[in-house]
């Protein structure tokens, strides 16, 4: 019996053990971004704004929820030879589904179309995107794949706990990239909470529309991810897949989900918001610098220890070294550790006026990331680093354009911004899971409008009826006495002794979280 027992596990255990191996490697095109189009009229506008600066970039920045949503659409709408988006969510709802019908309208009109979707989240869109790589003119892509299409929570698990270092290193990066001339680079993924067009939390978040030469470089950088190992054509699974049949019902079933989008109180509430700022398609101002797209390597992924070459840090870092008079840090993850605790410190000692803007514990969507970033909230108060931390309460730092019913905000926007000068703003996450683990990107722009524009956003979202500011009270002690939150309600100020807007259980479960040995993979 013992023998059967053990011949039964050793069974088992190789079962599991080959459910949860990686996926073999596959045969695949390599492709590479399609030359810029010129004889388009939107090419020919974009070409007639770059050829009026020589070397420079031009730039939008997406604010509101509803402008980044309608920018996207109607790049797609406008594209008329190839489509490149690099997405770390693409999500099955609403607005997925409306970005995935306008990618099938462009395919049938002939645009290539490129999707390439990280896979720790792609479970519940995976048919979505098995349909639609049936389409001649659409391929997909997934990074970093589990060994099935389509995994069972267990499944999932089991994988993650056999592979975790391989799995547990994601693709982070954003990119939407149409016909080589514009390109939209940031924080948003694609999905209902990253446009306001939900009902459960709304991101607060920013983008970047970019024409000039920062576009080959993000082209680039996305056929770097394309090509590399880790991308795995969607059909390169086991089991059925999708035939023309299935694409046919998607395209009948996208289309109404879009009829049924286009008749909303979103949507019409974006069309009420559309005349009062420029998007993608609309002749409007442009924030004009030299910029440098900034991409980690694929192969980040693989790195057994921390390889400074792979990644962007460096030249985040560099920028943020010249720094001479005031450092803005907009983050919704930020663990800074000791060292980036340290570097803070030297700054504001050498007279940097330092401000960061994270999540309250109320808006943060991961306690346990809370949990790292209170280790060091008080050693930064002390070397006189400015921390606001983002309200939950609805509408803010934005007006709400919506008719959804949130039950609240949570910061997404990822930026930093030097002697509002320079700016950063891209996927990055301050914390070591973005330093290490992820693969991130953004754009770095040496251009004091967009700065300026940048700051206008940090300075609203850090309003007292927007974000609490987090001080030391003073008790007469050398470093200050306790944390106290301050902000203002309902039009008078109000100070709390505690993280506000949170329950006493999920202030009790940050407590224990700060006890586990966790930083090192948030």
């Amino acid at each position: 019996m013992r023998r059967l027992i053990s011949v039964l596990g050793a069974v088992l255990l190789g079962v599991a053990l080959a459910a949860c191996s990686p996926p073999a490697p596959v045969v695949k095109p390599v492709s590479k971004a399609l030359p810029p189009t010129v004889g388009t009229p939107a090419a020919r506008y974009v070409h007639a704004e770059t050829d009026k600066h020589q070397d420079q970039s031009g730039f939008r920045l997406l604010i509101r929820s509803t402008d980044a949503l309608m920018s996207r659409v109607a790049l797609a709408d406008h594209a008329q030879h190839s489509l490149d988006l690099q997405y770390y969510i693409f999500d099955n709802d609403a607005t997925g589904r409306l970005m995935a019908q306008r990618l099938l309208a462009a395919a049938d009109r002939g645009v290539r179309v490129r999707l390439l979707v990280d896979d720790i989240n792609a479970s519940q869109a995976i048919d979505l995107f098995d349909a639609l790589d049936t389409h001649p003119n659409i391929e997909v892509r997934l990074f970093n794949p589990f060994a099935t299409k389509k995994p069972s929570v267990f499944s999932k698990a089991a994988q993650f706990l056999l592979d975790t270092h391989r799995l547990n290193r994601r693709m982070h990066n954003k990119s939407f990239i149409a016909d080589g001339n514009v390109a939209i680079v940031g924080g948003r993924n694609i999905g209902d909470a990253y446009f306001d067009a939900g009902e459960d939390t709304h991101f607060r978040d920013l983008d970047l529309i970019a024409i000039g030469p920062v576009v080959p470089q993000a082209s680039h950088a996305f056929d770097e991810y394309w090509n590399c190992d880790a991308a795995y054509p969607v059909k390169a699974f086991h089991g059925k897949h999708a035939d023309h049949v299935d694409l046919a019902k998607l395209r009948t079933e996208l289309a109404h989900d879009a009829r049924a989008f286009a008749q909303s109180d979103y949507a019409q509430a974006t069309l009420d918001a559309l005349p009062y700022g420029a998007s993608a398609d609309r002749k409007g101002q442009w924030f004009w610098g030299p910029a440098t797209l900034v991409a980690d390597q694929p192969a980040k992924i693989e790195a057994t220890e921390d390889q400074p070459e792979l990644r962007i840090g460096p030249d985040i870092k560099a920028m943020a070294d010249g720094t001479q008079h005031e450092l803005l840090l907009i983050s919704p993850y930020f663990i800074p550790g000791e060292r980036g605790t340290a570097y803070l410190d030297a700054l504001a000692r050498r007279g940097v006026t330092v401000k960061v803007l994270t999540n309250s514990l109320a808006s943060n969507d991961e306690p346990i990331v809370y949990s790292g970033y209170s280790r060091y909230r008080r050693p930064l108060l002390e070397s006189g680093v400015q921390l606001f931390e983002l309200q939950a309460a609805a509408g803010a730092p934005q007006p709400a354009t919506t008719g959804g019913t949130s039950s609240g905000v949570s910061l997404h926007a990822k930026a930093v911004v030097v002697d509002r000068q320079k700016v950063f703003i891209g996927s990055m996450n301050m914390d070591a899971r973005s330093k290490l683990l992820n693969t991130e990107m953004g754009i770095i722009v040496d251009c004091p409008p967009l700065a300026a524009a940048v700051t206008a956003f940090f300075d609203s979202a850090t309003l007292p009826e927007h974000a609490y500011r987090v001080t030391l009270k003073q008790d007469g002690s050398a470093h200050g006495g306790a944390m106290q939150w301050q902000a203002t309600e309902h039009g008078k100020p109000v100070t709390y002794d505690h993280d506000p807007g949170a329950t006493t259980g999920r202030r009790v479960e940050v407590q224990m979280l700060k006890l586990l040995p966790l930083e090192s993979l948030l």
